[in-house]
């Protein structure tokens, strides 16, 4: 198989078929084999059971149901393990990645790993736009990472990464970091970013916080450093003022219900 695209969903079941008929235009006539992931990340709304009639409409329809909700990267990196494709694609589940960007990602994996998008203007609120802008910063000191790459979740890799990622802990994940330290080549191309098509976002203050302090606790780096005092600081900070409101170490593993 060509190509694995994984959506992680979460109370988007009127935006599903808009989001499916976009991909089948946009990839169908250049890539004859290819599949949909989606996986269904205990919506609170009837997702899966569109998910479900979808998958008697569309052939190339895989989906899974989780448990309980487990966060996008959780999510994605069940996806992941479902995956039979040589070159993975990652996207959300809300239009604001348009699928029209998806062939010109994939040409960059013919001289790279991984191929991030960057958007020339987000269209997410002002207190999102800015914790995300200061998680990149910080990350890219932590990680030793360009700032120019943005780690948006629209992003592909080829099957040998994902590979790498999935042989990890699945009780503690954060994708990026593992995509950093496995992949020898990453690019990126600019992207515009669209209004969500129906509804409100579902990634709030809270999972964003969340989401960094994952990254946090994750992350290593060498002892006796500059970045390894940082470090040390930020977990602390996280610890002592955050540990009521988020939380940033999921201790069970992912729990699928059904996938069909």
């Amino acid at each position: 198989m060509k190509l694995s695209i994984v959506i992680p969903v979460y109370n988007s079941s009127k935006i599903l078929h808009t989001l499916l008929n976009n991909i089948q235009q946009c990839v169908a006539d250049d890539i004859k084999d290819f599949e949909v992931i989606l996986v269904n990340d205990f919506s609170k709304d009837d997702s899966w059971e569109r998910i479900k009639e979808l998958k008697k409409r569309y052939s190339y329809i895989k989906g899974i149901s989780l448990k309980k909700n487990y966060g996008q990267h959780s999510a994605i990196f069940c996806g992941l393990k479902n995956c039979r494709g040589e070159n993975i694609l990652c996207m959300d589940d809300d239009m604001q990645h348009d699928p029209k960007y998806i062939l010109n990602m994939l040409t960059e994996l013919n001289q790279n790993d991984v191929c991030y998008v960057k958007y020339k203007k987000r269209k997410h609120n002002y207190l999102k736009i800015f914790v995300s802008k200061l998680n990149n910063y910080v990350s890219s000191f932590l990680m030793k990472k360009t700032f120019n790459i943005y780690t948006s979740s629209f992003k592909c890799f080829r099957k040998e990464i994902s590979d790498k990622i999935i042989a990890n802990d699945e009780s503690f994940i954060f994708l990026d970091y593992w995509i950093f330290k496995f992949a020898k080549k990453i690019t990126f191309i600019e992207v515009t970013h669209n209004e969500r098509l129906h509804g409100k976002t579902n990634y709030g203050f809270k999972e964003l916080l969340t989401l960094w302090s994952k990254m946090i606790f994750l992350i290593d780096v060498k002892k006796n450093t500059i970045r390894f005092y940082l470090l040390q600081i930020i977990k602390g900070f996280f610890k002592v003022f955050l540990k009521n409101y988020i939380s940033y170490k999921i201790k069970d593993k992912i729990e699928v219900t059904e996938i069909i």
